[in-house]
Order: C-alpha cells, then structure tokens, then sequence
C-alpha cells in the first residue's frame, strides 16, 4: 500500500522541472520553486539580493538588512489540483550583519480514493508535507563573499505513515559591486530522515546549483542564468517516444551529446526593472522545455512570465509557468513591509 502512495505522488511530481529525477528520492517538495518571481525567472533563481524575503529559503547567502521586517506570503496552484506555499519572514537585530531569517514550505496533495489489494474500497486519504527552516548569512571578513545556512526541520504525511526528517542547505555567495554582478553557489538538502514511514530510510532530494546575474550598465534589465542539479551528469536519457524511423523502417533513437545534457542544466531569466515598484519578469527553463514538449506540436513548456506591483508597503507578484498542454501553474505573491 506504501508503495503505490508514494509512487502515485511522485506521479504527480512527473510534469514538475524534476521530471527525470523525480521520485528518487523522500521528501520532494523540498526543491519545489518557492516564489512568484523565482518561477517567473524559469525557477530557482539563486542571486537576488535586495528586499525579496522568500530568496532566503533557496540561497541562505542572501539573506540581507533590506529584508529586515518583510514578511512574505506565497501560493501556488499546482499540477494534479496540488496546492503548495511558502511563508519567510527576515528580522534584523542590528544593522552590521546579524539578520535572522525563518521560513516555511508546505504542500497539500489533496483527497485520493483508497482500494485495498482486491479493489476494495478503504474510503478517501489525503497527503501533505511541511519544512520549517531558520537560516543566517554573514560576510566573511572584509571580502565580498557571503556565506549562509539554513537548517530545516521535515514533516511528512502520507495516508496513516509519517516521516520526521532535519536538513541543512549551504550558500556562498559573490558580490561585485562595481560591476553590479552576483554569482552564488548553493548546496541544498544535506540531512536525512529521522523516523521513516515504514523502517526503510530513503534520501532526501540533495542537489547543487550555481547562478549568476547581472544588472546591464545602461539598460534597466538584470539577466540571470543558473544550472541546476550539478551533482548529477547525465540528467536525461534518451525519450523512447521520439524514436524515428527512415523509410527502409530502421529506427534511431534520440541522441543527447554533451551539449544537450548542458542545456538541460540551464534556466535563463531576465527582470525589467528589477529596482522598481513595477517588474516585469521572463523565463526558460530547458529541461522542462524538453522533457514536455511534444514532438512535432507546438506547446511552449518551460516558458514563465510574471509581474510585480509595489502599492504603498506591500508589493503584489503573479507568475504563470507554462509546462504542458493540459496544464500549467499560477503563482501568487504577497510581501508586507512591516515596518
């Protein structure tokens, strides 16, 4: 029964940007996108480092005093009628470096009808996971590197099995002020299950990425560029789907060469005005680009687009990301100056 829930959720998690990795591991929701504006800039944006709250939870680097008093509310209207959030919140205790930042990620998979080994009905069941996390960045020295952690503390329901887990994710950071340019490297999900749902300990989704983002000297543009799950080389196997055959009938298979594992790495974003109180944001995410597009249809997956509007102390964002032809994502943002 374990195994046919847990597979039915990582069924669900099949059309996210973790599509081939998907499934390997527990607690997945973990490296789901966690803001209107990461999701907008193709998703897991690593460089931000201004008022944006919710960039803590991602690169605890770049947890700052602009985010001092900012409180930041998200939600998500998944794939599969899944509905995920996050919350982060940033208080400065003195205006050097000692900024405090705490977080939470939740997802709600909804009712699902339960059968027993003969079909028989066992009535509904529903699922849901939650991280807390408390992060902190300080600069080292007098350098312009920023070093982060976040600690994180994992619940997990599934039917009638629990999971209690604990992780870490680690962040350095650059920072060029004269070029105006960033370049991050993150390590997420070092932990591991504390208790299991069924006494067999599995891994949690640990991955490494690297971003790097400008502000272009003349124009109010910052562009971004991250390459996610480095830990992982290849990330994609040939799709039996896109086999194609001659007219003598022979058949060739999909071939992916070292480029085309590089650009399955690859998200691209672009922010408009990214200082102001009025953003427009644009993304490309090549693996989900490939993963689930259909061959010889047009159905522009992997592209995002978003907005942000800055109304007095409160800045509102919306995100819709493109991924199949039957489905597709809005993200929703909401961040209070409380100040």
């Amino acid at each position: 029964m374990l195994r046919r829930i847990i597979t039915l959720f990582c069924l669900c998690y099949t059309a996210s940007i973790t599509a081939q990795i998907g499934g390997e591991h527990t607690y997945q929701f973990l490296n789901l996108i966690s803001s209107p504006r990461q999701a907008a800039l193709g998703g897991k944006v690593l460089t931000n480092v201004d008022y944006d709250v919710t960039q803590g939870l991602f690169n605890p680097a770049t947890i700052n005093v602009e985010m001092d008093n900012q409180l930041a509310l998200n939600y998500v209207n998944y794939l599969g009628g899944i509905g995920y959030g996050t919350a982060a919140y940033a208080y400065t205790v003195d205006r050097r470096t000692q900024t405090f930042h705490a977080g939470v990620t939740y997802i709600n998979y909804g009712s699902f009808d339960g059968y027993d080994e003969q079909g028989n009905s066992t009535g509904t069941f529903s699922g849901g996971e939650s991280a807390l996390s408390f992060g902190y960045s300080r600069q080292i020295g007098y350098s312009d590197f920023y070093l982060g952690g976040n600690v994180k503390l994992i619940s997990s329901k599934l039917e009638q099995y629990t999971s209690f887990g604990a992780a870490i994710d680690v962040g350095l950071l650059y920072i060029n002020e004269y070029l105006d340019f960033n370049a991050a490297l993150v390590i997420r999900n070092l932990g591991t299950q504390i208790t299991t749902y069924a006494d067999v300990y599995e891994s949690l989704p640990f991955e490494v990425s690297l971003g790097l983002s400008q502000k272009l000297e003349n124009v109010p543009i910052r562009w971004h560029v991250t390459f996610e799950n480095l830990q992982q080389w290849p990330i994609s196997s040939s799709n039996p789907a896109r086999v194609t055959s001659d007219l003598s009938g022979n058949q060739t298979g999909e071939k992916l060469d070292f480029f085309g594992q590089l650009i399955r790495h690859t998200i691209l974003g672009a922010e408009l005005f990214p200082e102001g109180g009025f953003n427009i944001r644009l993304g490309y995410n090549f693996r989900r680009g490939e993963e689930l597009r259909i061959v010889d249809q047009r159905n522009f997956s992997g592209i995002s687009a978003g907005i942000s509007i800055k109304m007095n102390k409160m800045r509102f964002s919306y995100t819709h990301a493109k991924y199949t032809s039957a489905a597709n994502s809005n993200f929703f943002g909401l961040q209070i100056d409380l100040e």
